[in-house]
């Protein structure tokens, strides 16, 4: 009874207490027993994996073979054994057993001809239930094959001290099973004997005692097999020398890491050889390297071979008399090992997981997945991607498991695993998120609190769908209506699937996604679950949604091949695209010459087709495309090949010849022109010939010597020469024939030369003029001059000039100073006696010209060098951005100007800029010289001088040449970008030309990007002028980073682009809260009809919406009243005054004439008249698109539709609105042309906008009265479109241009166009960048359609399509002539 009650009591206490808890402590206590019961349900990962694995194993017919496998779990695991993929069944097997350890036991391996059950691959298989399985490597057992001999030892004889062979050929597999036996007794191995891996018997440093009978034994197990038996003579050393032969050489072996390599060398011969080994022509150092051990007889051995032990080995035989050598090649092949192994990973249902595994072998390793044992097989939820990993899309429950990376190549395999656990969604992941979760399912991660959870989303719909994509959209729940907090997640799947999907909205409050990835003409069924921070709330109801059908578009052409046929054709083949698309109609062949942007096509009929015509020696790249009644299918893959080469089509530039004595010349050359080799140039082949005769000499050189001394000639006679230059394919053009005299007699060098005849000195500020003449004496050969300075001593400095100059600047001198200068003339036997100048260079304030200044100067004669005429009318031909030829004649040779001597010319040119840069110089012996590697666009200056032995002209008068402008090399520089002061969505770009800008800039394009990574073809662009260096760009989104990029052009194309320049625009001011400032609206600004701007949302009252309404019917009457009695009024009107008046319009607007009413005058279309335009300086303008990439496919995109101007009035009125419109169809233009761009995809809203923005017309240039003349005076008809023209342009007359419509989207797509601030201003100081065109109110608004996406093969997400437009009319008409004249063409 006291037991009952104490029981009672403690009841009424437990209730008392429960009824009595405070709400907020209940609620708490619950959560706090849910966070236990959590953090409970946290399961953690099992380690479950192999101690041992099975290895490969050799073994023979009888023999027991034990295969080791043992597993490691908390759970002690079943381990069970396949056999080339199938289990065995070892209850009832009498020869197989299972081991306590988890080994498997064979017991008398059976192995003959017809019977092979025990050899092949075996498998450890562990497992344990509710966990899961996982599976070893496998294991090879290979079987010996029953003794055999493939050939037999043979007699021989050696002489004593060489080294002997018997060989004993064996199969692979028996080779450890072979000894061998000298007169029926074992052979000893030792370093002196040893048995190759092939199972020959080697004897170096062969004794007496080596002869006898051997034969090899092969002890298998069972009886042993003999072979014959061969007898070995040792023969006395010969008393002559014995030719060196190499009776082992080596042979190239293939070698698993760690296993050993032999490479055999056996030479005979007298005296007896020794061997050395290189690798890879570098001598191999043996001693102190444990892994390398040369064995008797000079053989190689190589233990634990390494990937650094490849390369190319040479036996190097030696005996004093003779070298002979043999050569073999190392390769070793490496077993699969992991370089990144799989991780456990937690996740919950619906989340894409991705195991990684990174594996490194040679061969590269395959690499396959199993789940608990199973081979995973790829499908739509299982994928591999990144060539290893794994990827589960949609996970479900049954996806628990261990999953293994199994890499395998042909020398061995590897096997990694990881665990998947499941959570429930109630239950948070306890770590941060691994690298392998999806950033589609990062959020999951996020541990939920207690508190209220959303409803269920609604009104989902979807607004767009394509046949690889559709794009959800709903409205937030009831229970949040503002939603501003809400993130949401899309579960989709296929119809009939279980599996579901997840997708993650990107930011909080978004109530919209774009599925993509889908597969055609499927259904899928999708609904949206909203989530706050306590968790995600209630599901919407499913939602069935069909994807379109995809056209049906050929394939890539298979086995696309290309061979060179010729010099100049490639054959292209392939194979008909798989069928079941249509059938294919044609094919189109694409080829390009590498390094170059353009491509070629050719129709083709059929599978293959040669091209003729292409370049020498040249790679082109190949691609075809298939057609069918829908169009081109998907590109092949390029393939790139090379035609053949050729001899080279023009002969060596600038042949030059030097006379060096009495008996030789030097020849100098340079090669042919590039694009005119037509292969590698091998050599050069010289032909040389006595001036008289015409048999002449022919000396070819190897390589790419570009001179050569000819030699042995006679004294004084002139001789020819010719050079031409020598591919595989034979020999090229050679040079015409130029002509050089050898001397009399040779000069004396067993002398110094003798003093100067001549010094003069010419003093300036800060430098001195040093002129001089040769010594009188020319017989001793002057090799230079050597001039030394100095103040007060000419020892200062020495500066060493050419023998064939005769002046030379000293420059970087003190201001009124003395210098003392020396004169030496030198050659190789030494310097000669100087001759003395002084000379005090002028003062900073000196500007007058002192000629001479010379301080005890004795007279010094000089000599008469009856100098040289110089060449007359020298010419610069330009021929490239970076060659120009110089060509001049000269008067001291006969008519024909042809050189009979050993003269030469001295070419020597320079540019101005940089002011400083010296003068290059160059010798010819021809009336022509080839100047290369110039900068483009440059202005050079050219003279020329000639010399004939000692004697030299002055230089010539000079030429000009500006070299043809290059594509720049460099993109603009200096690139910034900053907020406009008073207008965060609007920034300023400037920017600074570029260094190498190889012309004159036409035109700049700025990209930009809120993704730095996106294709460049997904950048919004921006024109502008190429005398602008600062372009701003308006209605951009607040809060966003952009990425700008510049690229500059002139005449011959597009430069390099600049460095991403990353720039965030501001965030918003405020949105009308407390104590935020309102943006920026203007003071014209009216709340929409049908709401307010109340902080709280309250809708307008019924009365404010009423007044409305009536306001808006009574000025619509008004006006239609008022439109009723102008109409009428100017119907009457027709008083011979007002003809006249009509005439004077009639003369200033055209020959136009008026036939009866204003029926029989139909207004122009406007956009054929603005194309009609463009077309005009088409022929004028060589400039290349700036924006369009030239493609032959043609790309699909959705044309834009041209507005129909239904405006019945005069042709003055007409012309006025084409001058207001001009801008606004250009720009209309260059959006149908970047809707024509390679790759891109069109999506519009399913939605028009609803809005119409007012443009401003041009000021028209005629009077006014006699425009307002012309516009009175209309047809009956053509009087409201009149009405409305004149009020357009009464109201743009009061009011500045405003911003134009521009999307919400930071890419600025057509998506969801906003209305503009009604009353913001405009600001002319920098060029204002309108993403969208007006659209007059008359004109009527554009249907947006959806456009189908991708018609070659791969899909997009939808791209914002973006119409940018240049800063004004004049401009905006300039940068866009060129791009309409490369339109047409391509086109």
């Amino acid at each position: 009874m006291a037991a009952g009650r104490a029981r009672r009591l403690l009841s009424s206490l437990w209730i008392a207490l429960l009824l009595g808890q405070p709400e907020p402590a209940g609620a708490a206590a619950r959560s706090g027993s849910q966070s236990l019961l959590t953090g409970s349900l946290v399961r953690t990962f099992t380690p479950f994996y192999f101690l041992v694995e099975p290895m490969d194993v050799l073994s023979v017919r009888g023999a027991s073979v034990i295969m080791n496998c043992s597993a490691h779990c908390e759970t002690s695991p079943k381990i069970e054994w396949k056999k080339d993929g199938t289990f065995l069944n070892l209850v009832s097997d009498d020869r197989r057993q299972l081991l306590p350890d988890g080994s498997l036991l064979i017991n008398s391996v059976v192995h003959s001809k017809h019977n092979k059950p025990d050899e092949g691959y075996y498998q450890c298989v562990a497992t344990v239930e509710s966990l899961g399985t996982i599976v070893s490597r496998t294991a090879k057992l290979t079987v010996a094959g029953l003794p055999r001999f493939t050939s037999q030892p043979e007699s021989s004889s050696v002489y004593k001290g060489n080294s002997a062979i018997i060989n004993c050929e064996v199969n692979v597999d028996l080779a450890p099973f072979v000894r061998w036996e000298q007169d029926r007794q074992p052979v000893f191995l030792d370093d002196r004997v040893f048995k190759l891996p092939s199972g020959a018997l080697i004897i170096s440093n062969a004794t007496e005692m080596d002869g006898g009978l051997y034969r090899c034994v092969i002890e298998s197990g069972g009886t042993p097999k003999y072979s014959d038996e061969a007898e070995l003579k040792i023969l006395p050393d010969p008393e002559v020398a014995q030719k060196l032969v190499l009776v082992r050489p080596p042979s190239s072996l293939t070698r698993v890491t760690g296993q050993s390599a032999v490479f055999p060398c056996v030479a005979i011969g007298f005296p007896t050889p020794s061997i050395r080994w290189t690798r890879n022509a570098e001598e191999l150092i043996t001693e102190g390297y444990e892994r390398r051990l040369l064995l008797a007889g000079g053989s190689l051995e190589i233990s634990d071979v390494t990937e650094e032990d490849v390369g190319t080995y040479t036996c190097i035989a030696d005996n004093g008399n003779e070298t002979i050598e043999a050569q073999a090649e190392l390769t070793v092949q490496v077993p699969p090992e992991f370089l990144k192994r799989p991780t456990n990973i937690y996740a919950h249902e619906s989340m894409d997981i991705v195991f990684e595994c990174e594996v490194t072998g040679k061969p590269t390793p395959t690499v396959k997945w199993v789940k608990n044992g199973d081979m995973v097989i790829p499908s739509d939820y299982f994928k591999i991607v990144k060539e290893h990993n794994l990827q589960v899309l949609g996970l479900v429950k049954s996806d628990e498991g261990f999953y293994q990376c199994i890499a395998e190549n042909d020398v061995g395999n590897a096997q990694a695993g990881a665990q998947l656990i499941i959570l429930d969604l109630d239950v948070a992941i306890p770590t941060l998120p691994p690298t392998s979760l999806t950033s589609a399912t990062n959020d999951h991660l996020a541990p939920a609190t207690t508190g209220p959870l959303p409803s269920a989303p609604r009104d989902v719909v979807a607004t767009l769908v394509s046949t690889r994509f559709i794009r959800l959209t709903w409205r937030t729940p009831v229970s949040d209506p503002q939603g501003d907090n809400l993130t949401y997640s899309i579960f989709y799947t296929k119809e009939g699937i279980n599996r579901e999907r997840v997708e993650n909205t990107s930011r909080p409050g978004e109530t919209q996604v774009t599925i993509q990835n889908l597969m055609p003409e499927t259904v899928y069924v999708f609904r949206v679950v909203a989530q706050n921070k306590h968790g995600p709330g209630e599901s919407s109801a499913p939602l069935k949604v069909a994807t379109q059908p995809e056209v049906q578009l050929p394939g890539p052409a298979p086995n696309i091949r290309a061979y060179a046929s010729s010099p100049t054709s490639v054959t292209v083949t392939w194979e008909t695209p798989l069928a079941g698309n249509g059938e294919i109609q044609n094919y189109k062949l694409y080829y390009m010459e590498k390094g170059q942007d353009t491509e070629q096509d050719v129709d083709v009929g059929g599978l293959s087709y040669t091209i003729n015509g292409l370049k020498k020696y040249t790679e082109y790249s190949f691609r075809v495309v298939a057609y069918n009644k829908h169009g081109p299918g998907v590109s092949t893959q390029d393939v790139v090949v090379r035609t053949l080469s050729d001899v080279p089509s023009a002969p060596p530039q600038n042949l030059t010849l030097e006379v060096r004595n009495s008996k030789s010349i030097m020849l100098h050359w340079q090669p042919p022109p590039v694009g005119t080799h037509s292969g590698q140039i091998t050599g050069y082949k010289i032909r040389y010939r006595k001036a008289s005769r015409k048999s002449d000499v022919t000396e070819s050189i190897g390589g790419t010597q570009l001179f050569q001394l000819i030699e042995g000639l006679e004294r004084g006679t002139e001789y020819s020469f010719r050079v031409a230059a020598l591919t595989v394919n034979g020999t090229g053009p050679a040079t015409d024939w130029v002509s050089a005299e050898t001397f009399e007699s040779d000069l004396d060098e067993t002398r110094v030369p003798e003093v100067p005849s001549s010094l003069h000195v010419r003093p300036l500020v800060t430098s001195i003029v040093v002129s001089w003449t040769p010594p009188e004496n020319q017989n001793i050969v002057v090799r230079g001059y050597a001039i030394g300075y100095g103040i007060g001593s000419p020892h200062a400095q020495t500066i060493k000039v050419d023998y064939k100059q005769r002046y030379y600047t000293i420059e970087n001198l003190d201001p009124s100073s003395h210098y003392v200068i020396t004169l030496k003339a030198f050659n190789n036997v030494g310097e000669g006696i100087p001759l003395y100048e002084s000379a005090v260079t002028r003062p900073h304030s000196d500007t007058s010209e002192v000629d001479l200044f010379v301080i005890n100067a004795p007279y010094t004669p000089v000599p008469d060098p009856s100098p040289m005429m110089p060449p007359v009318g020298v010419q610069a031909s330009i021929l490239s951005h970076d060659t120009i030829r110089i060509t001049w004649a000269d008067n001291s040779l006969p008519k024909n100007q042809k050189i009979t001597d050993a003269r030469y010319y001295t070419v020597r040119w320079k540019t101005n800029i940089p002011a400083n840069t010296k003068y290059k110089t160059a010798n010819a012996t021809t009336l022509s010289y080839l100047v290369t590697g110039l900068k483009p666009n440059t202005l050079y200056e050219f003279s020329v001088m000639v010399t004939k032995g000692r004697r030299s002209s002055t230089w010539s008068m000079t030429a000009h040449g500006t070299t043809f402008e290059l594509v720049p090399t460099s993109p603009p520089k200096d690139v910034t970008v900053v907020s406009k002061e008073g207008k965060p969505r609007t920034i300023i770009v400037n920017w600074q030309p570029p260094s190498e800008a190889n012309g004159k800039i036409t035109g700049y394009i700025i990209y930009y990007s809120t993704d730095v990574n996106a294709e460049i073809h997904d950048w919004v662009i921006e024109p502008v002028v190429g005398n602008r260096l600062t372009h701003q760009i308006q209605e951009l989104t607040l809060d966003t980073p952009y990425y700008f990029k510049i690229q500059a052009r002139n005449s011959k194309g597009m430069g390099p682009m600049s460095e991403a320049v990353q720039f965030r625009t501001p965030k918003a001011s405020g949105s009308g809260g407390k104590g935020s400032r309102p943006v920026d609206i203007g003071a014209d600004y009216k709340p929409p009809l049908g709401g307010s701007n109340s902080p709280h949302g309250s809708p307008t009252s019924p009365l404010d919406s009423n007044m409305l309404l009536v306001i808006i019917v009574s000025v619509g009457v008004i006006t239609i009243v008022i439109v009723v009695i102008v109409a009428v009024f100017c119907t009457r009107r027709t008083t011979s005054h007002q003809k006249k008046k009509r005439a004077a319009c009639k003369s200033v607007n055209g020959s136009h004439k008026y036939k009866g009413n204003s029926k029989d005058v139909k207004p122009p279309d406007l956009w054929i008249h603005h194309e009609r335009l463009e077309l005009k300086p088409i022929d004028k303008s060589p400039d290349p698109n700036p924006i369009m990439t030239d493609t032959p496919i043609p790309r699909n995109s959705q044309d834009i539709t041209p507005v129909d101007n239904s405006m019945d009035s005069n042709i003055h009125q007409r012309r006025n609105s084409y001058r207001g419109h001009e801008s606004e169809d250009s720009m209309s233009t260059l959006a149908g042309r970047r809707g024509m761009r390679p790759k891109m995809m069109m999506p519009f809203d399913s939605q028009p906008p609803q809005q119409s923005v007012r443009n401003t017309p041009s000021t028209d240039t005629m009077p006014a009265s006699l425009s307002q003349t012309c516009a009175d005076h209309q047809d009956p008809e053509s009087t409201p479109g009149s009405y409305l023209a004149n009020a357009q342009e009464e109201d743009s007359a009061q009011n500045l241009p405003t911003a134009h419509v521009r999307p919400s989207h930071p890419l600025k797509s057509f998506a969801v166009p906003a209305v503009p601030p009604a009353g913001s201003t405009y600001d002319p100081a920098l060029p204002s960048t309108p993403l969208l065109t007006q659209q007059a109110p008359n004109h009527p608004v554009h249907s947006v359609k959806t456009a189908s996406i991708g018609t070659l093969g791969r899909t997009r997400p939808p791209m914002p399509v973006v119409v940018p437009s240049a800063p004004d009319v004049q401009e905006t008409t300039r940068m866009l002539e060129d791009s309409e004249s490369v339109e047409l063409r391509t086109g």
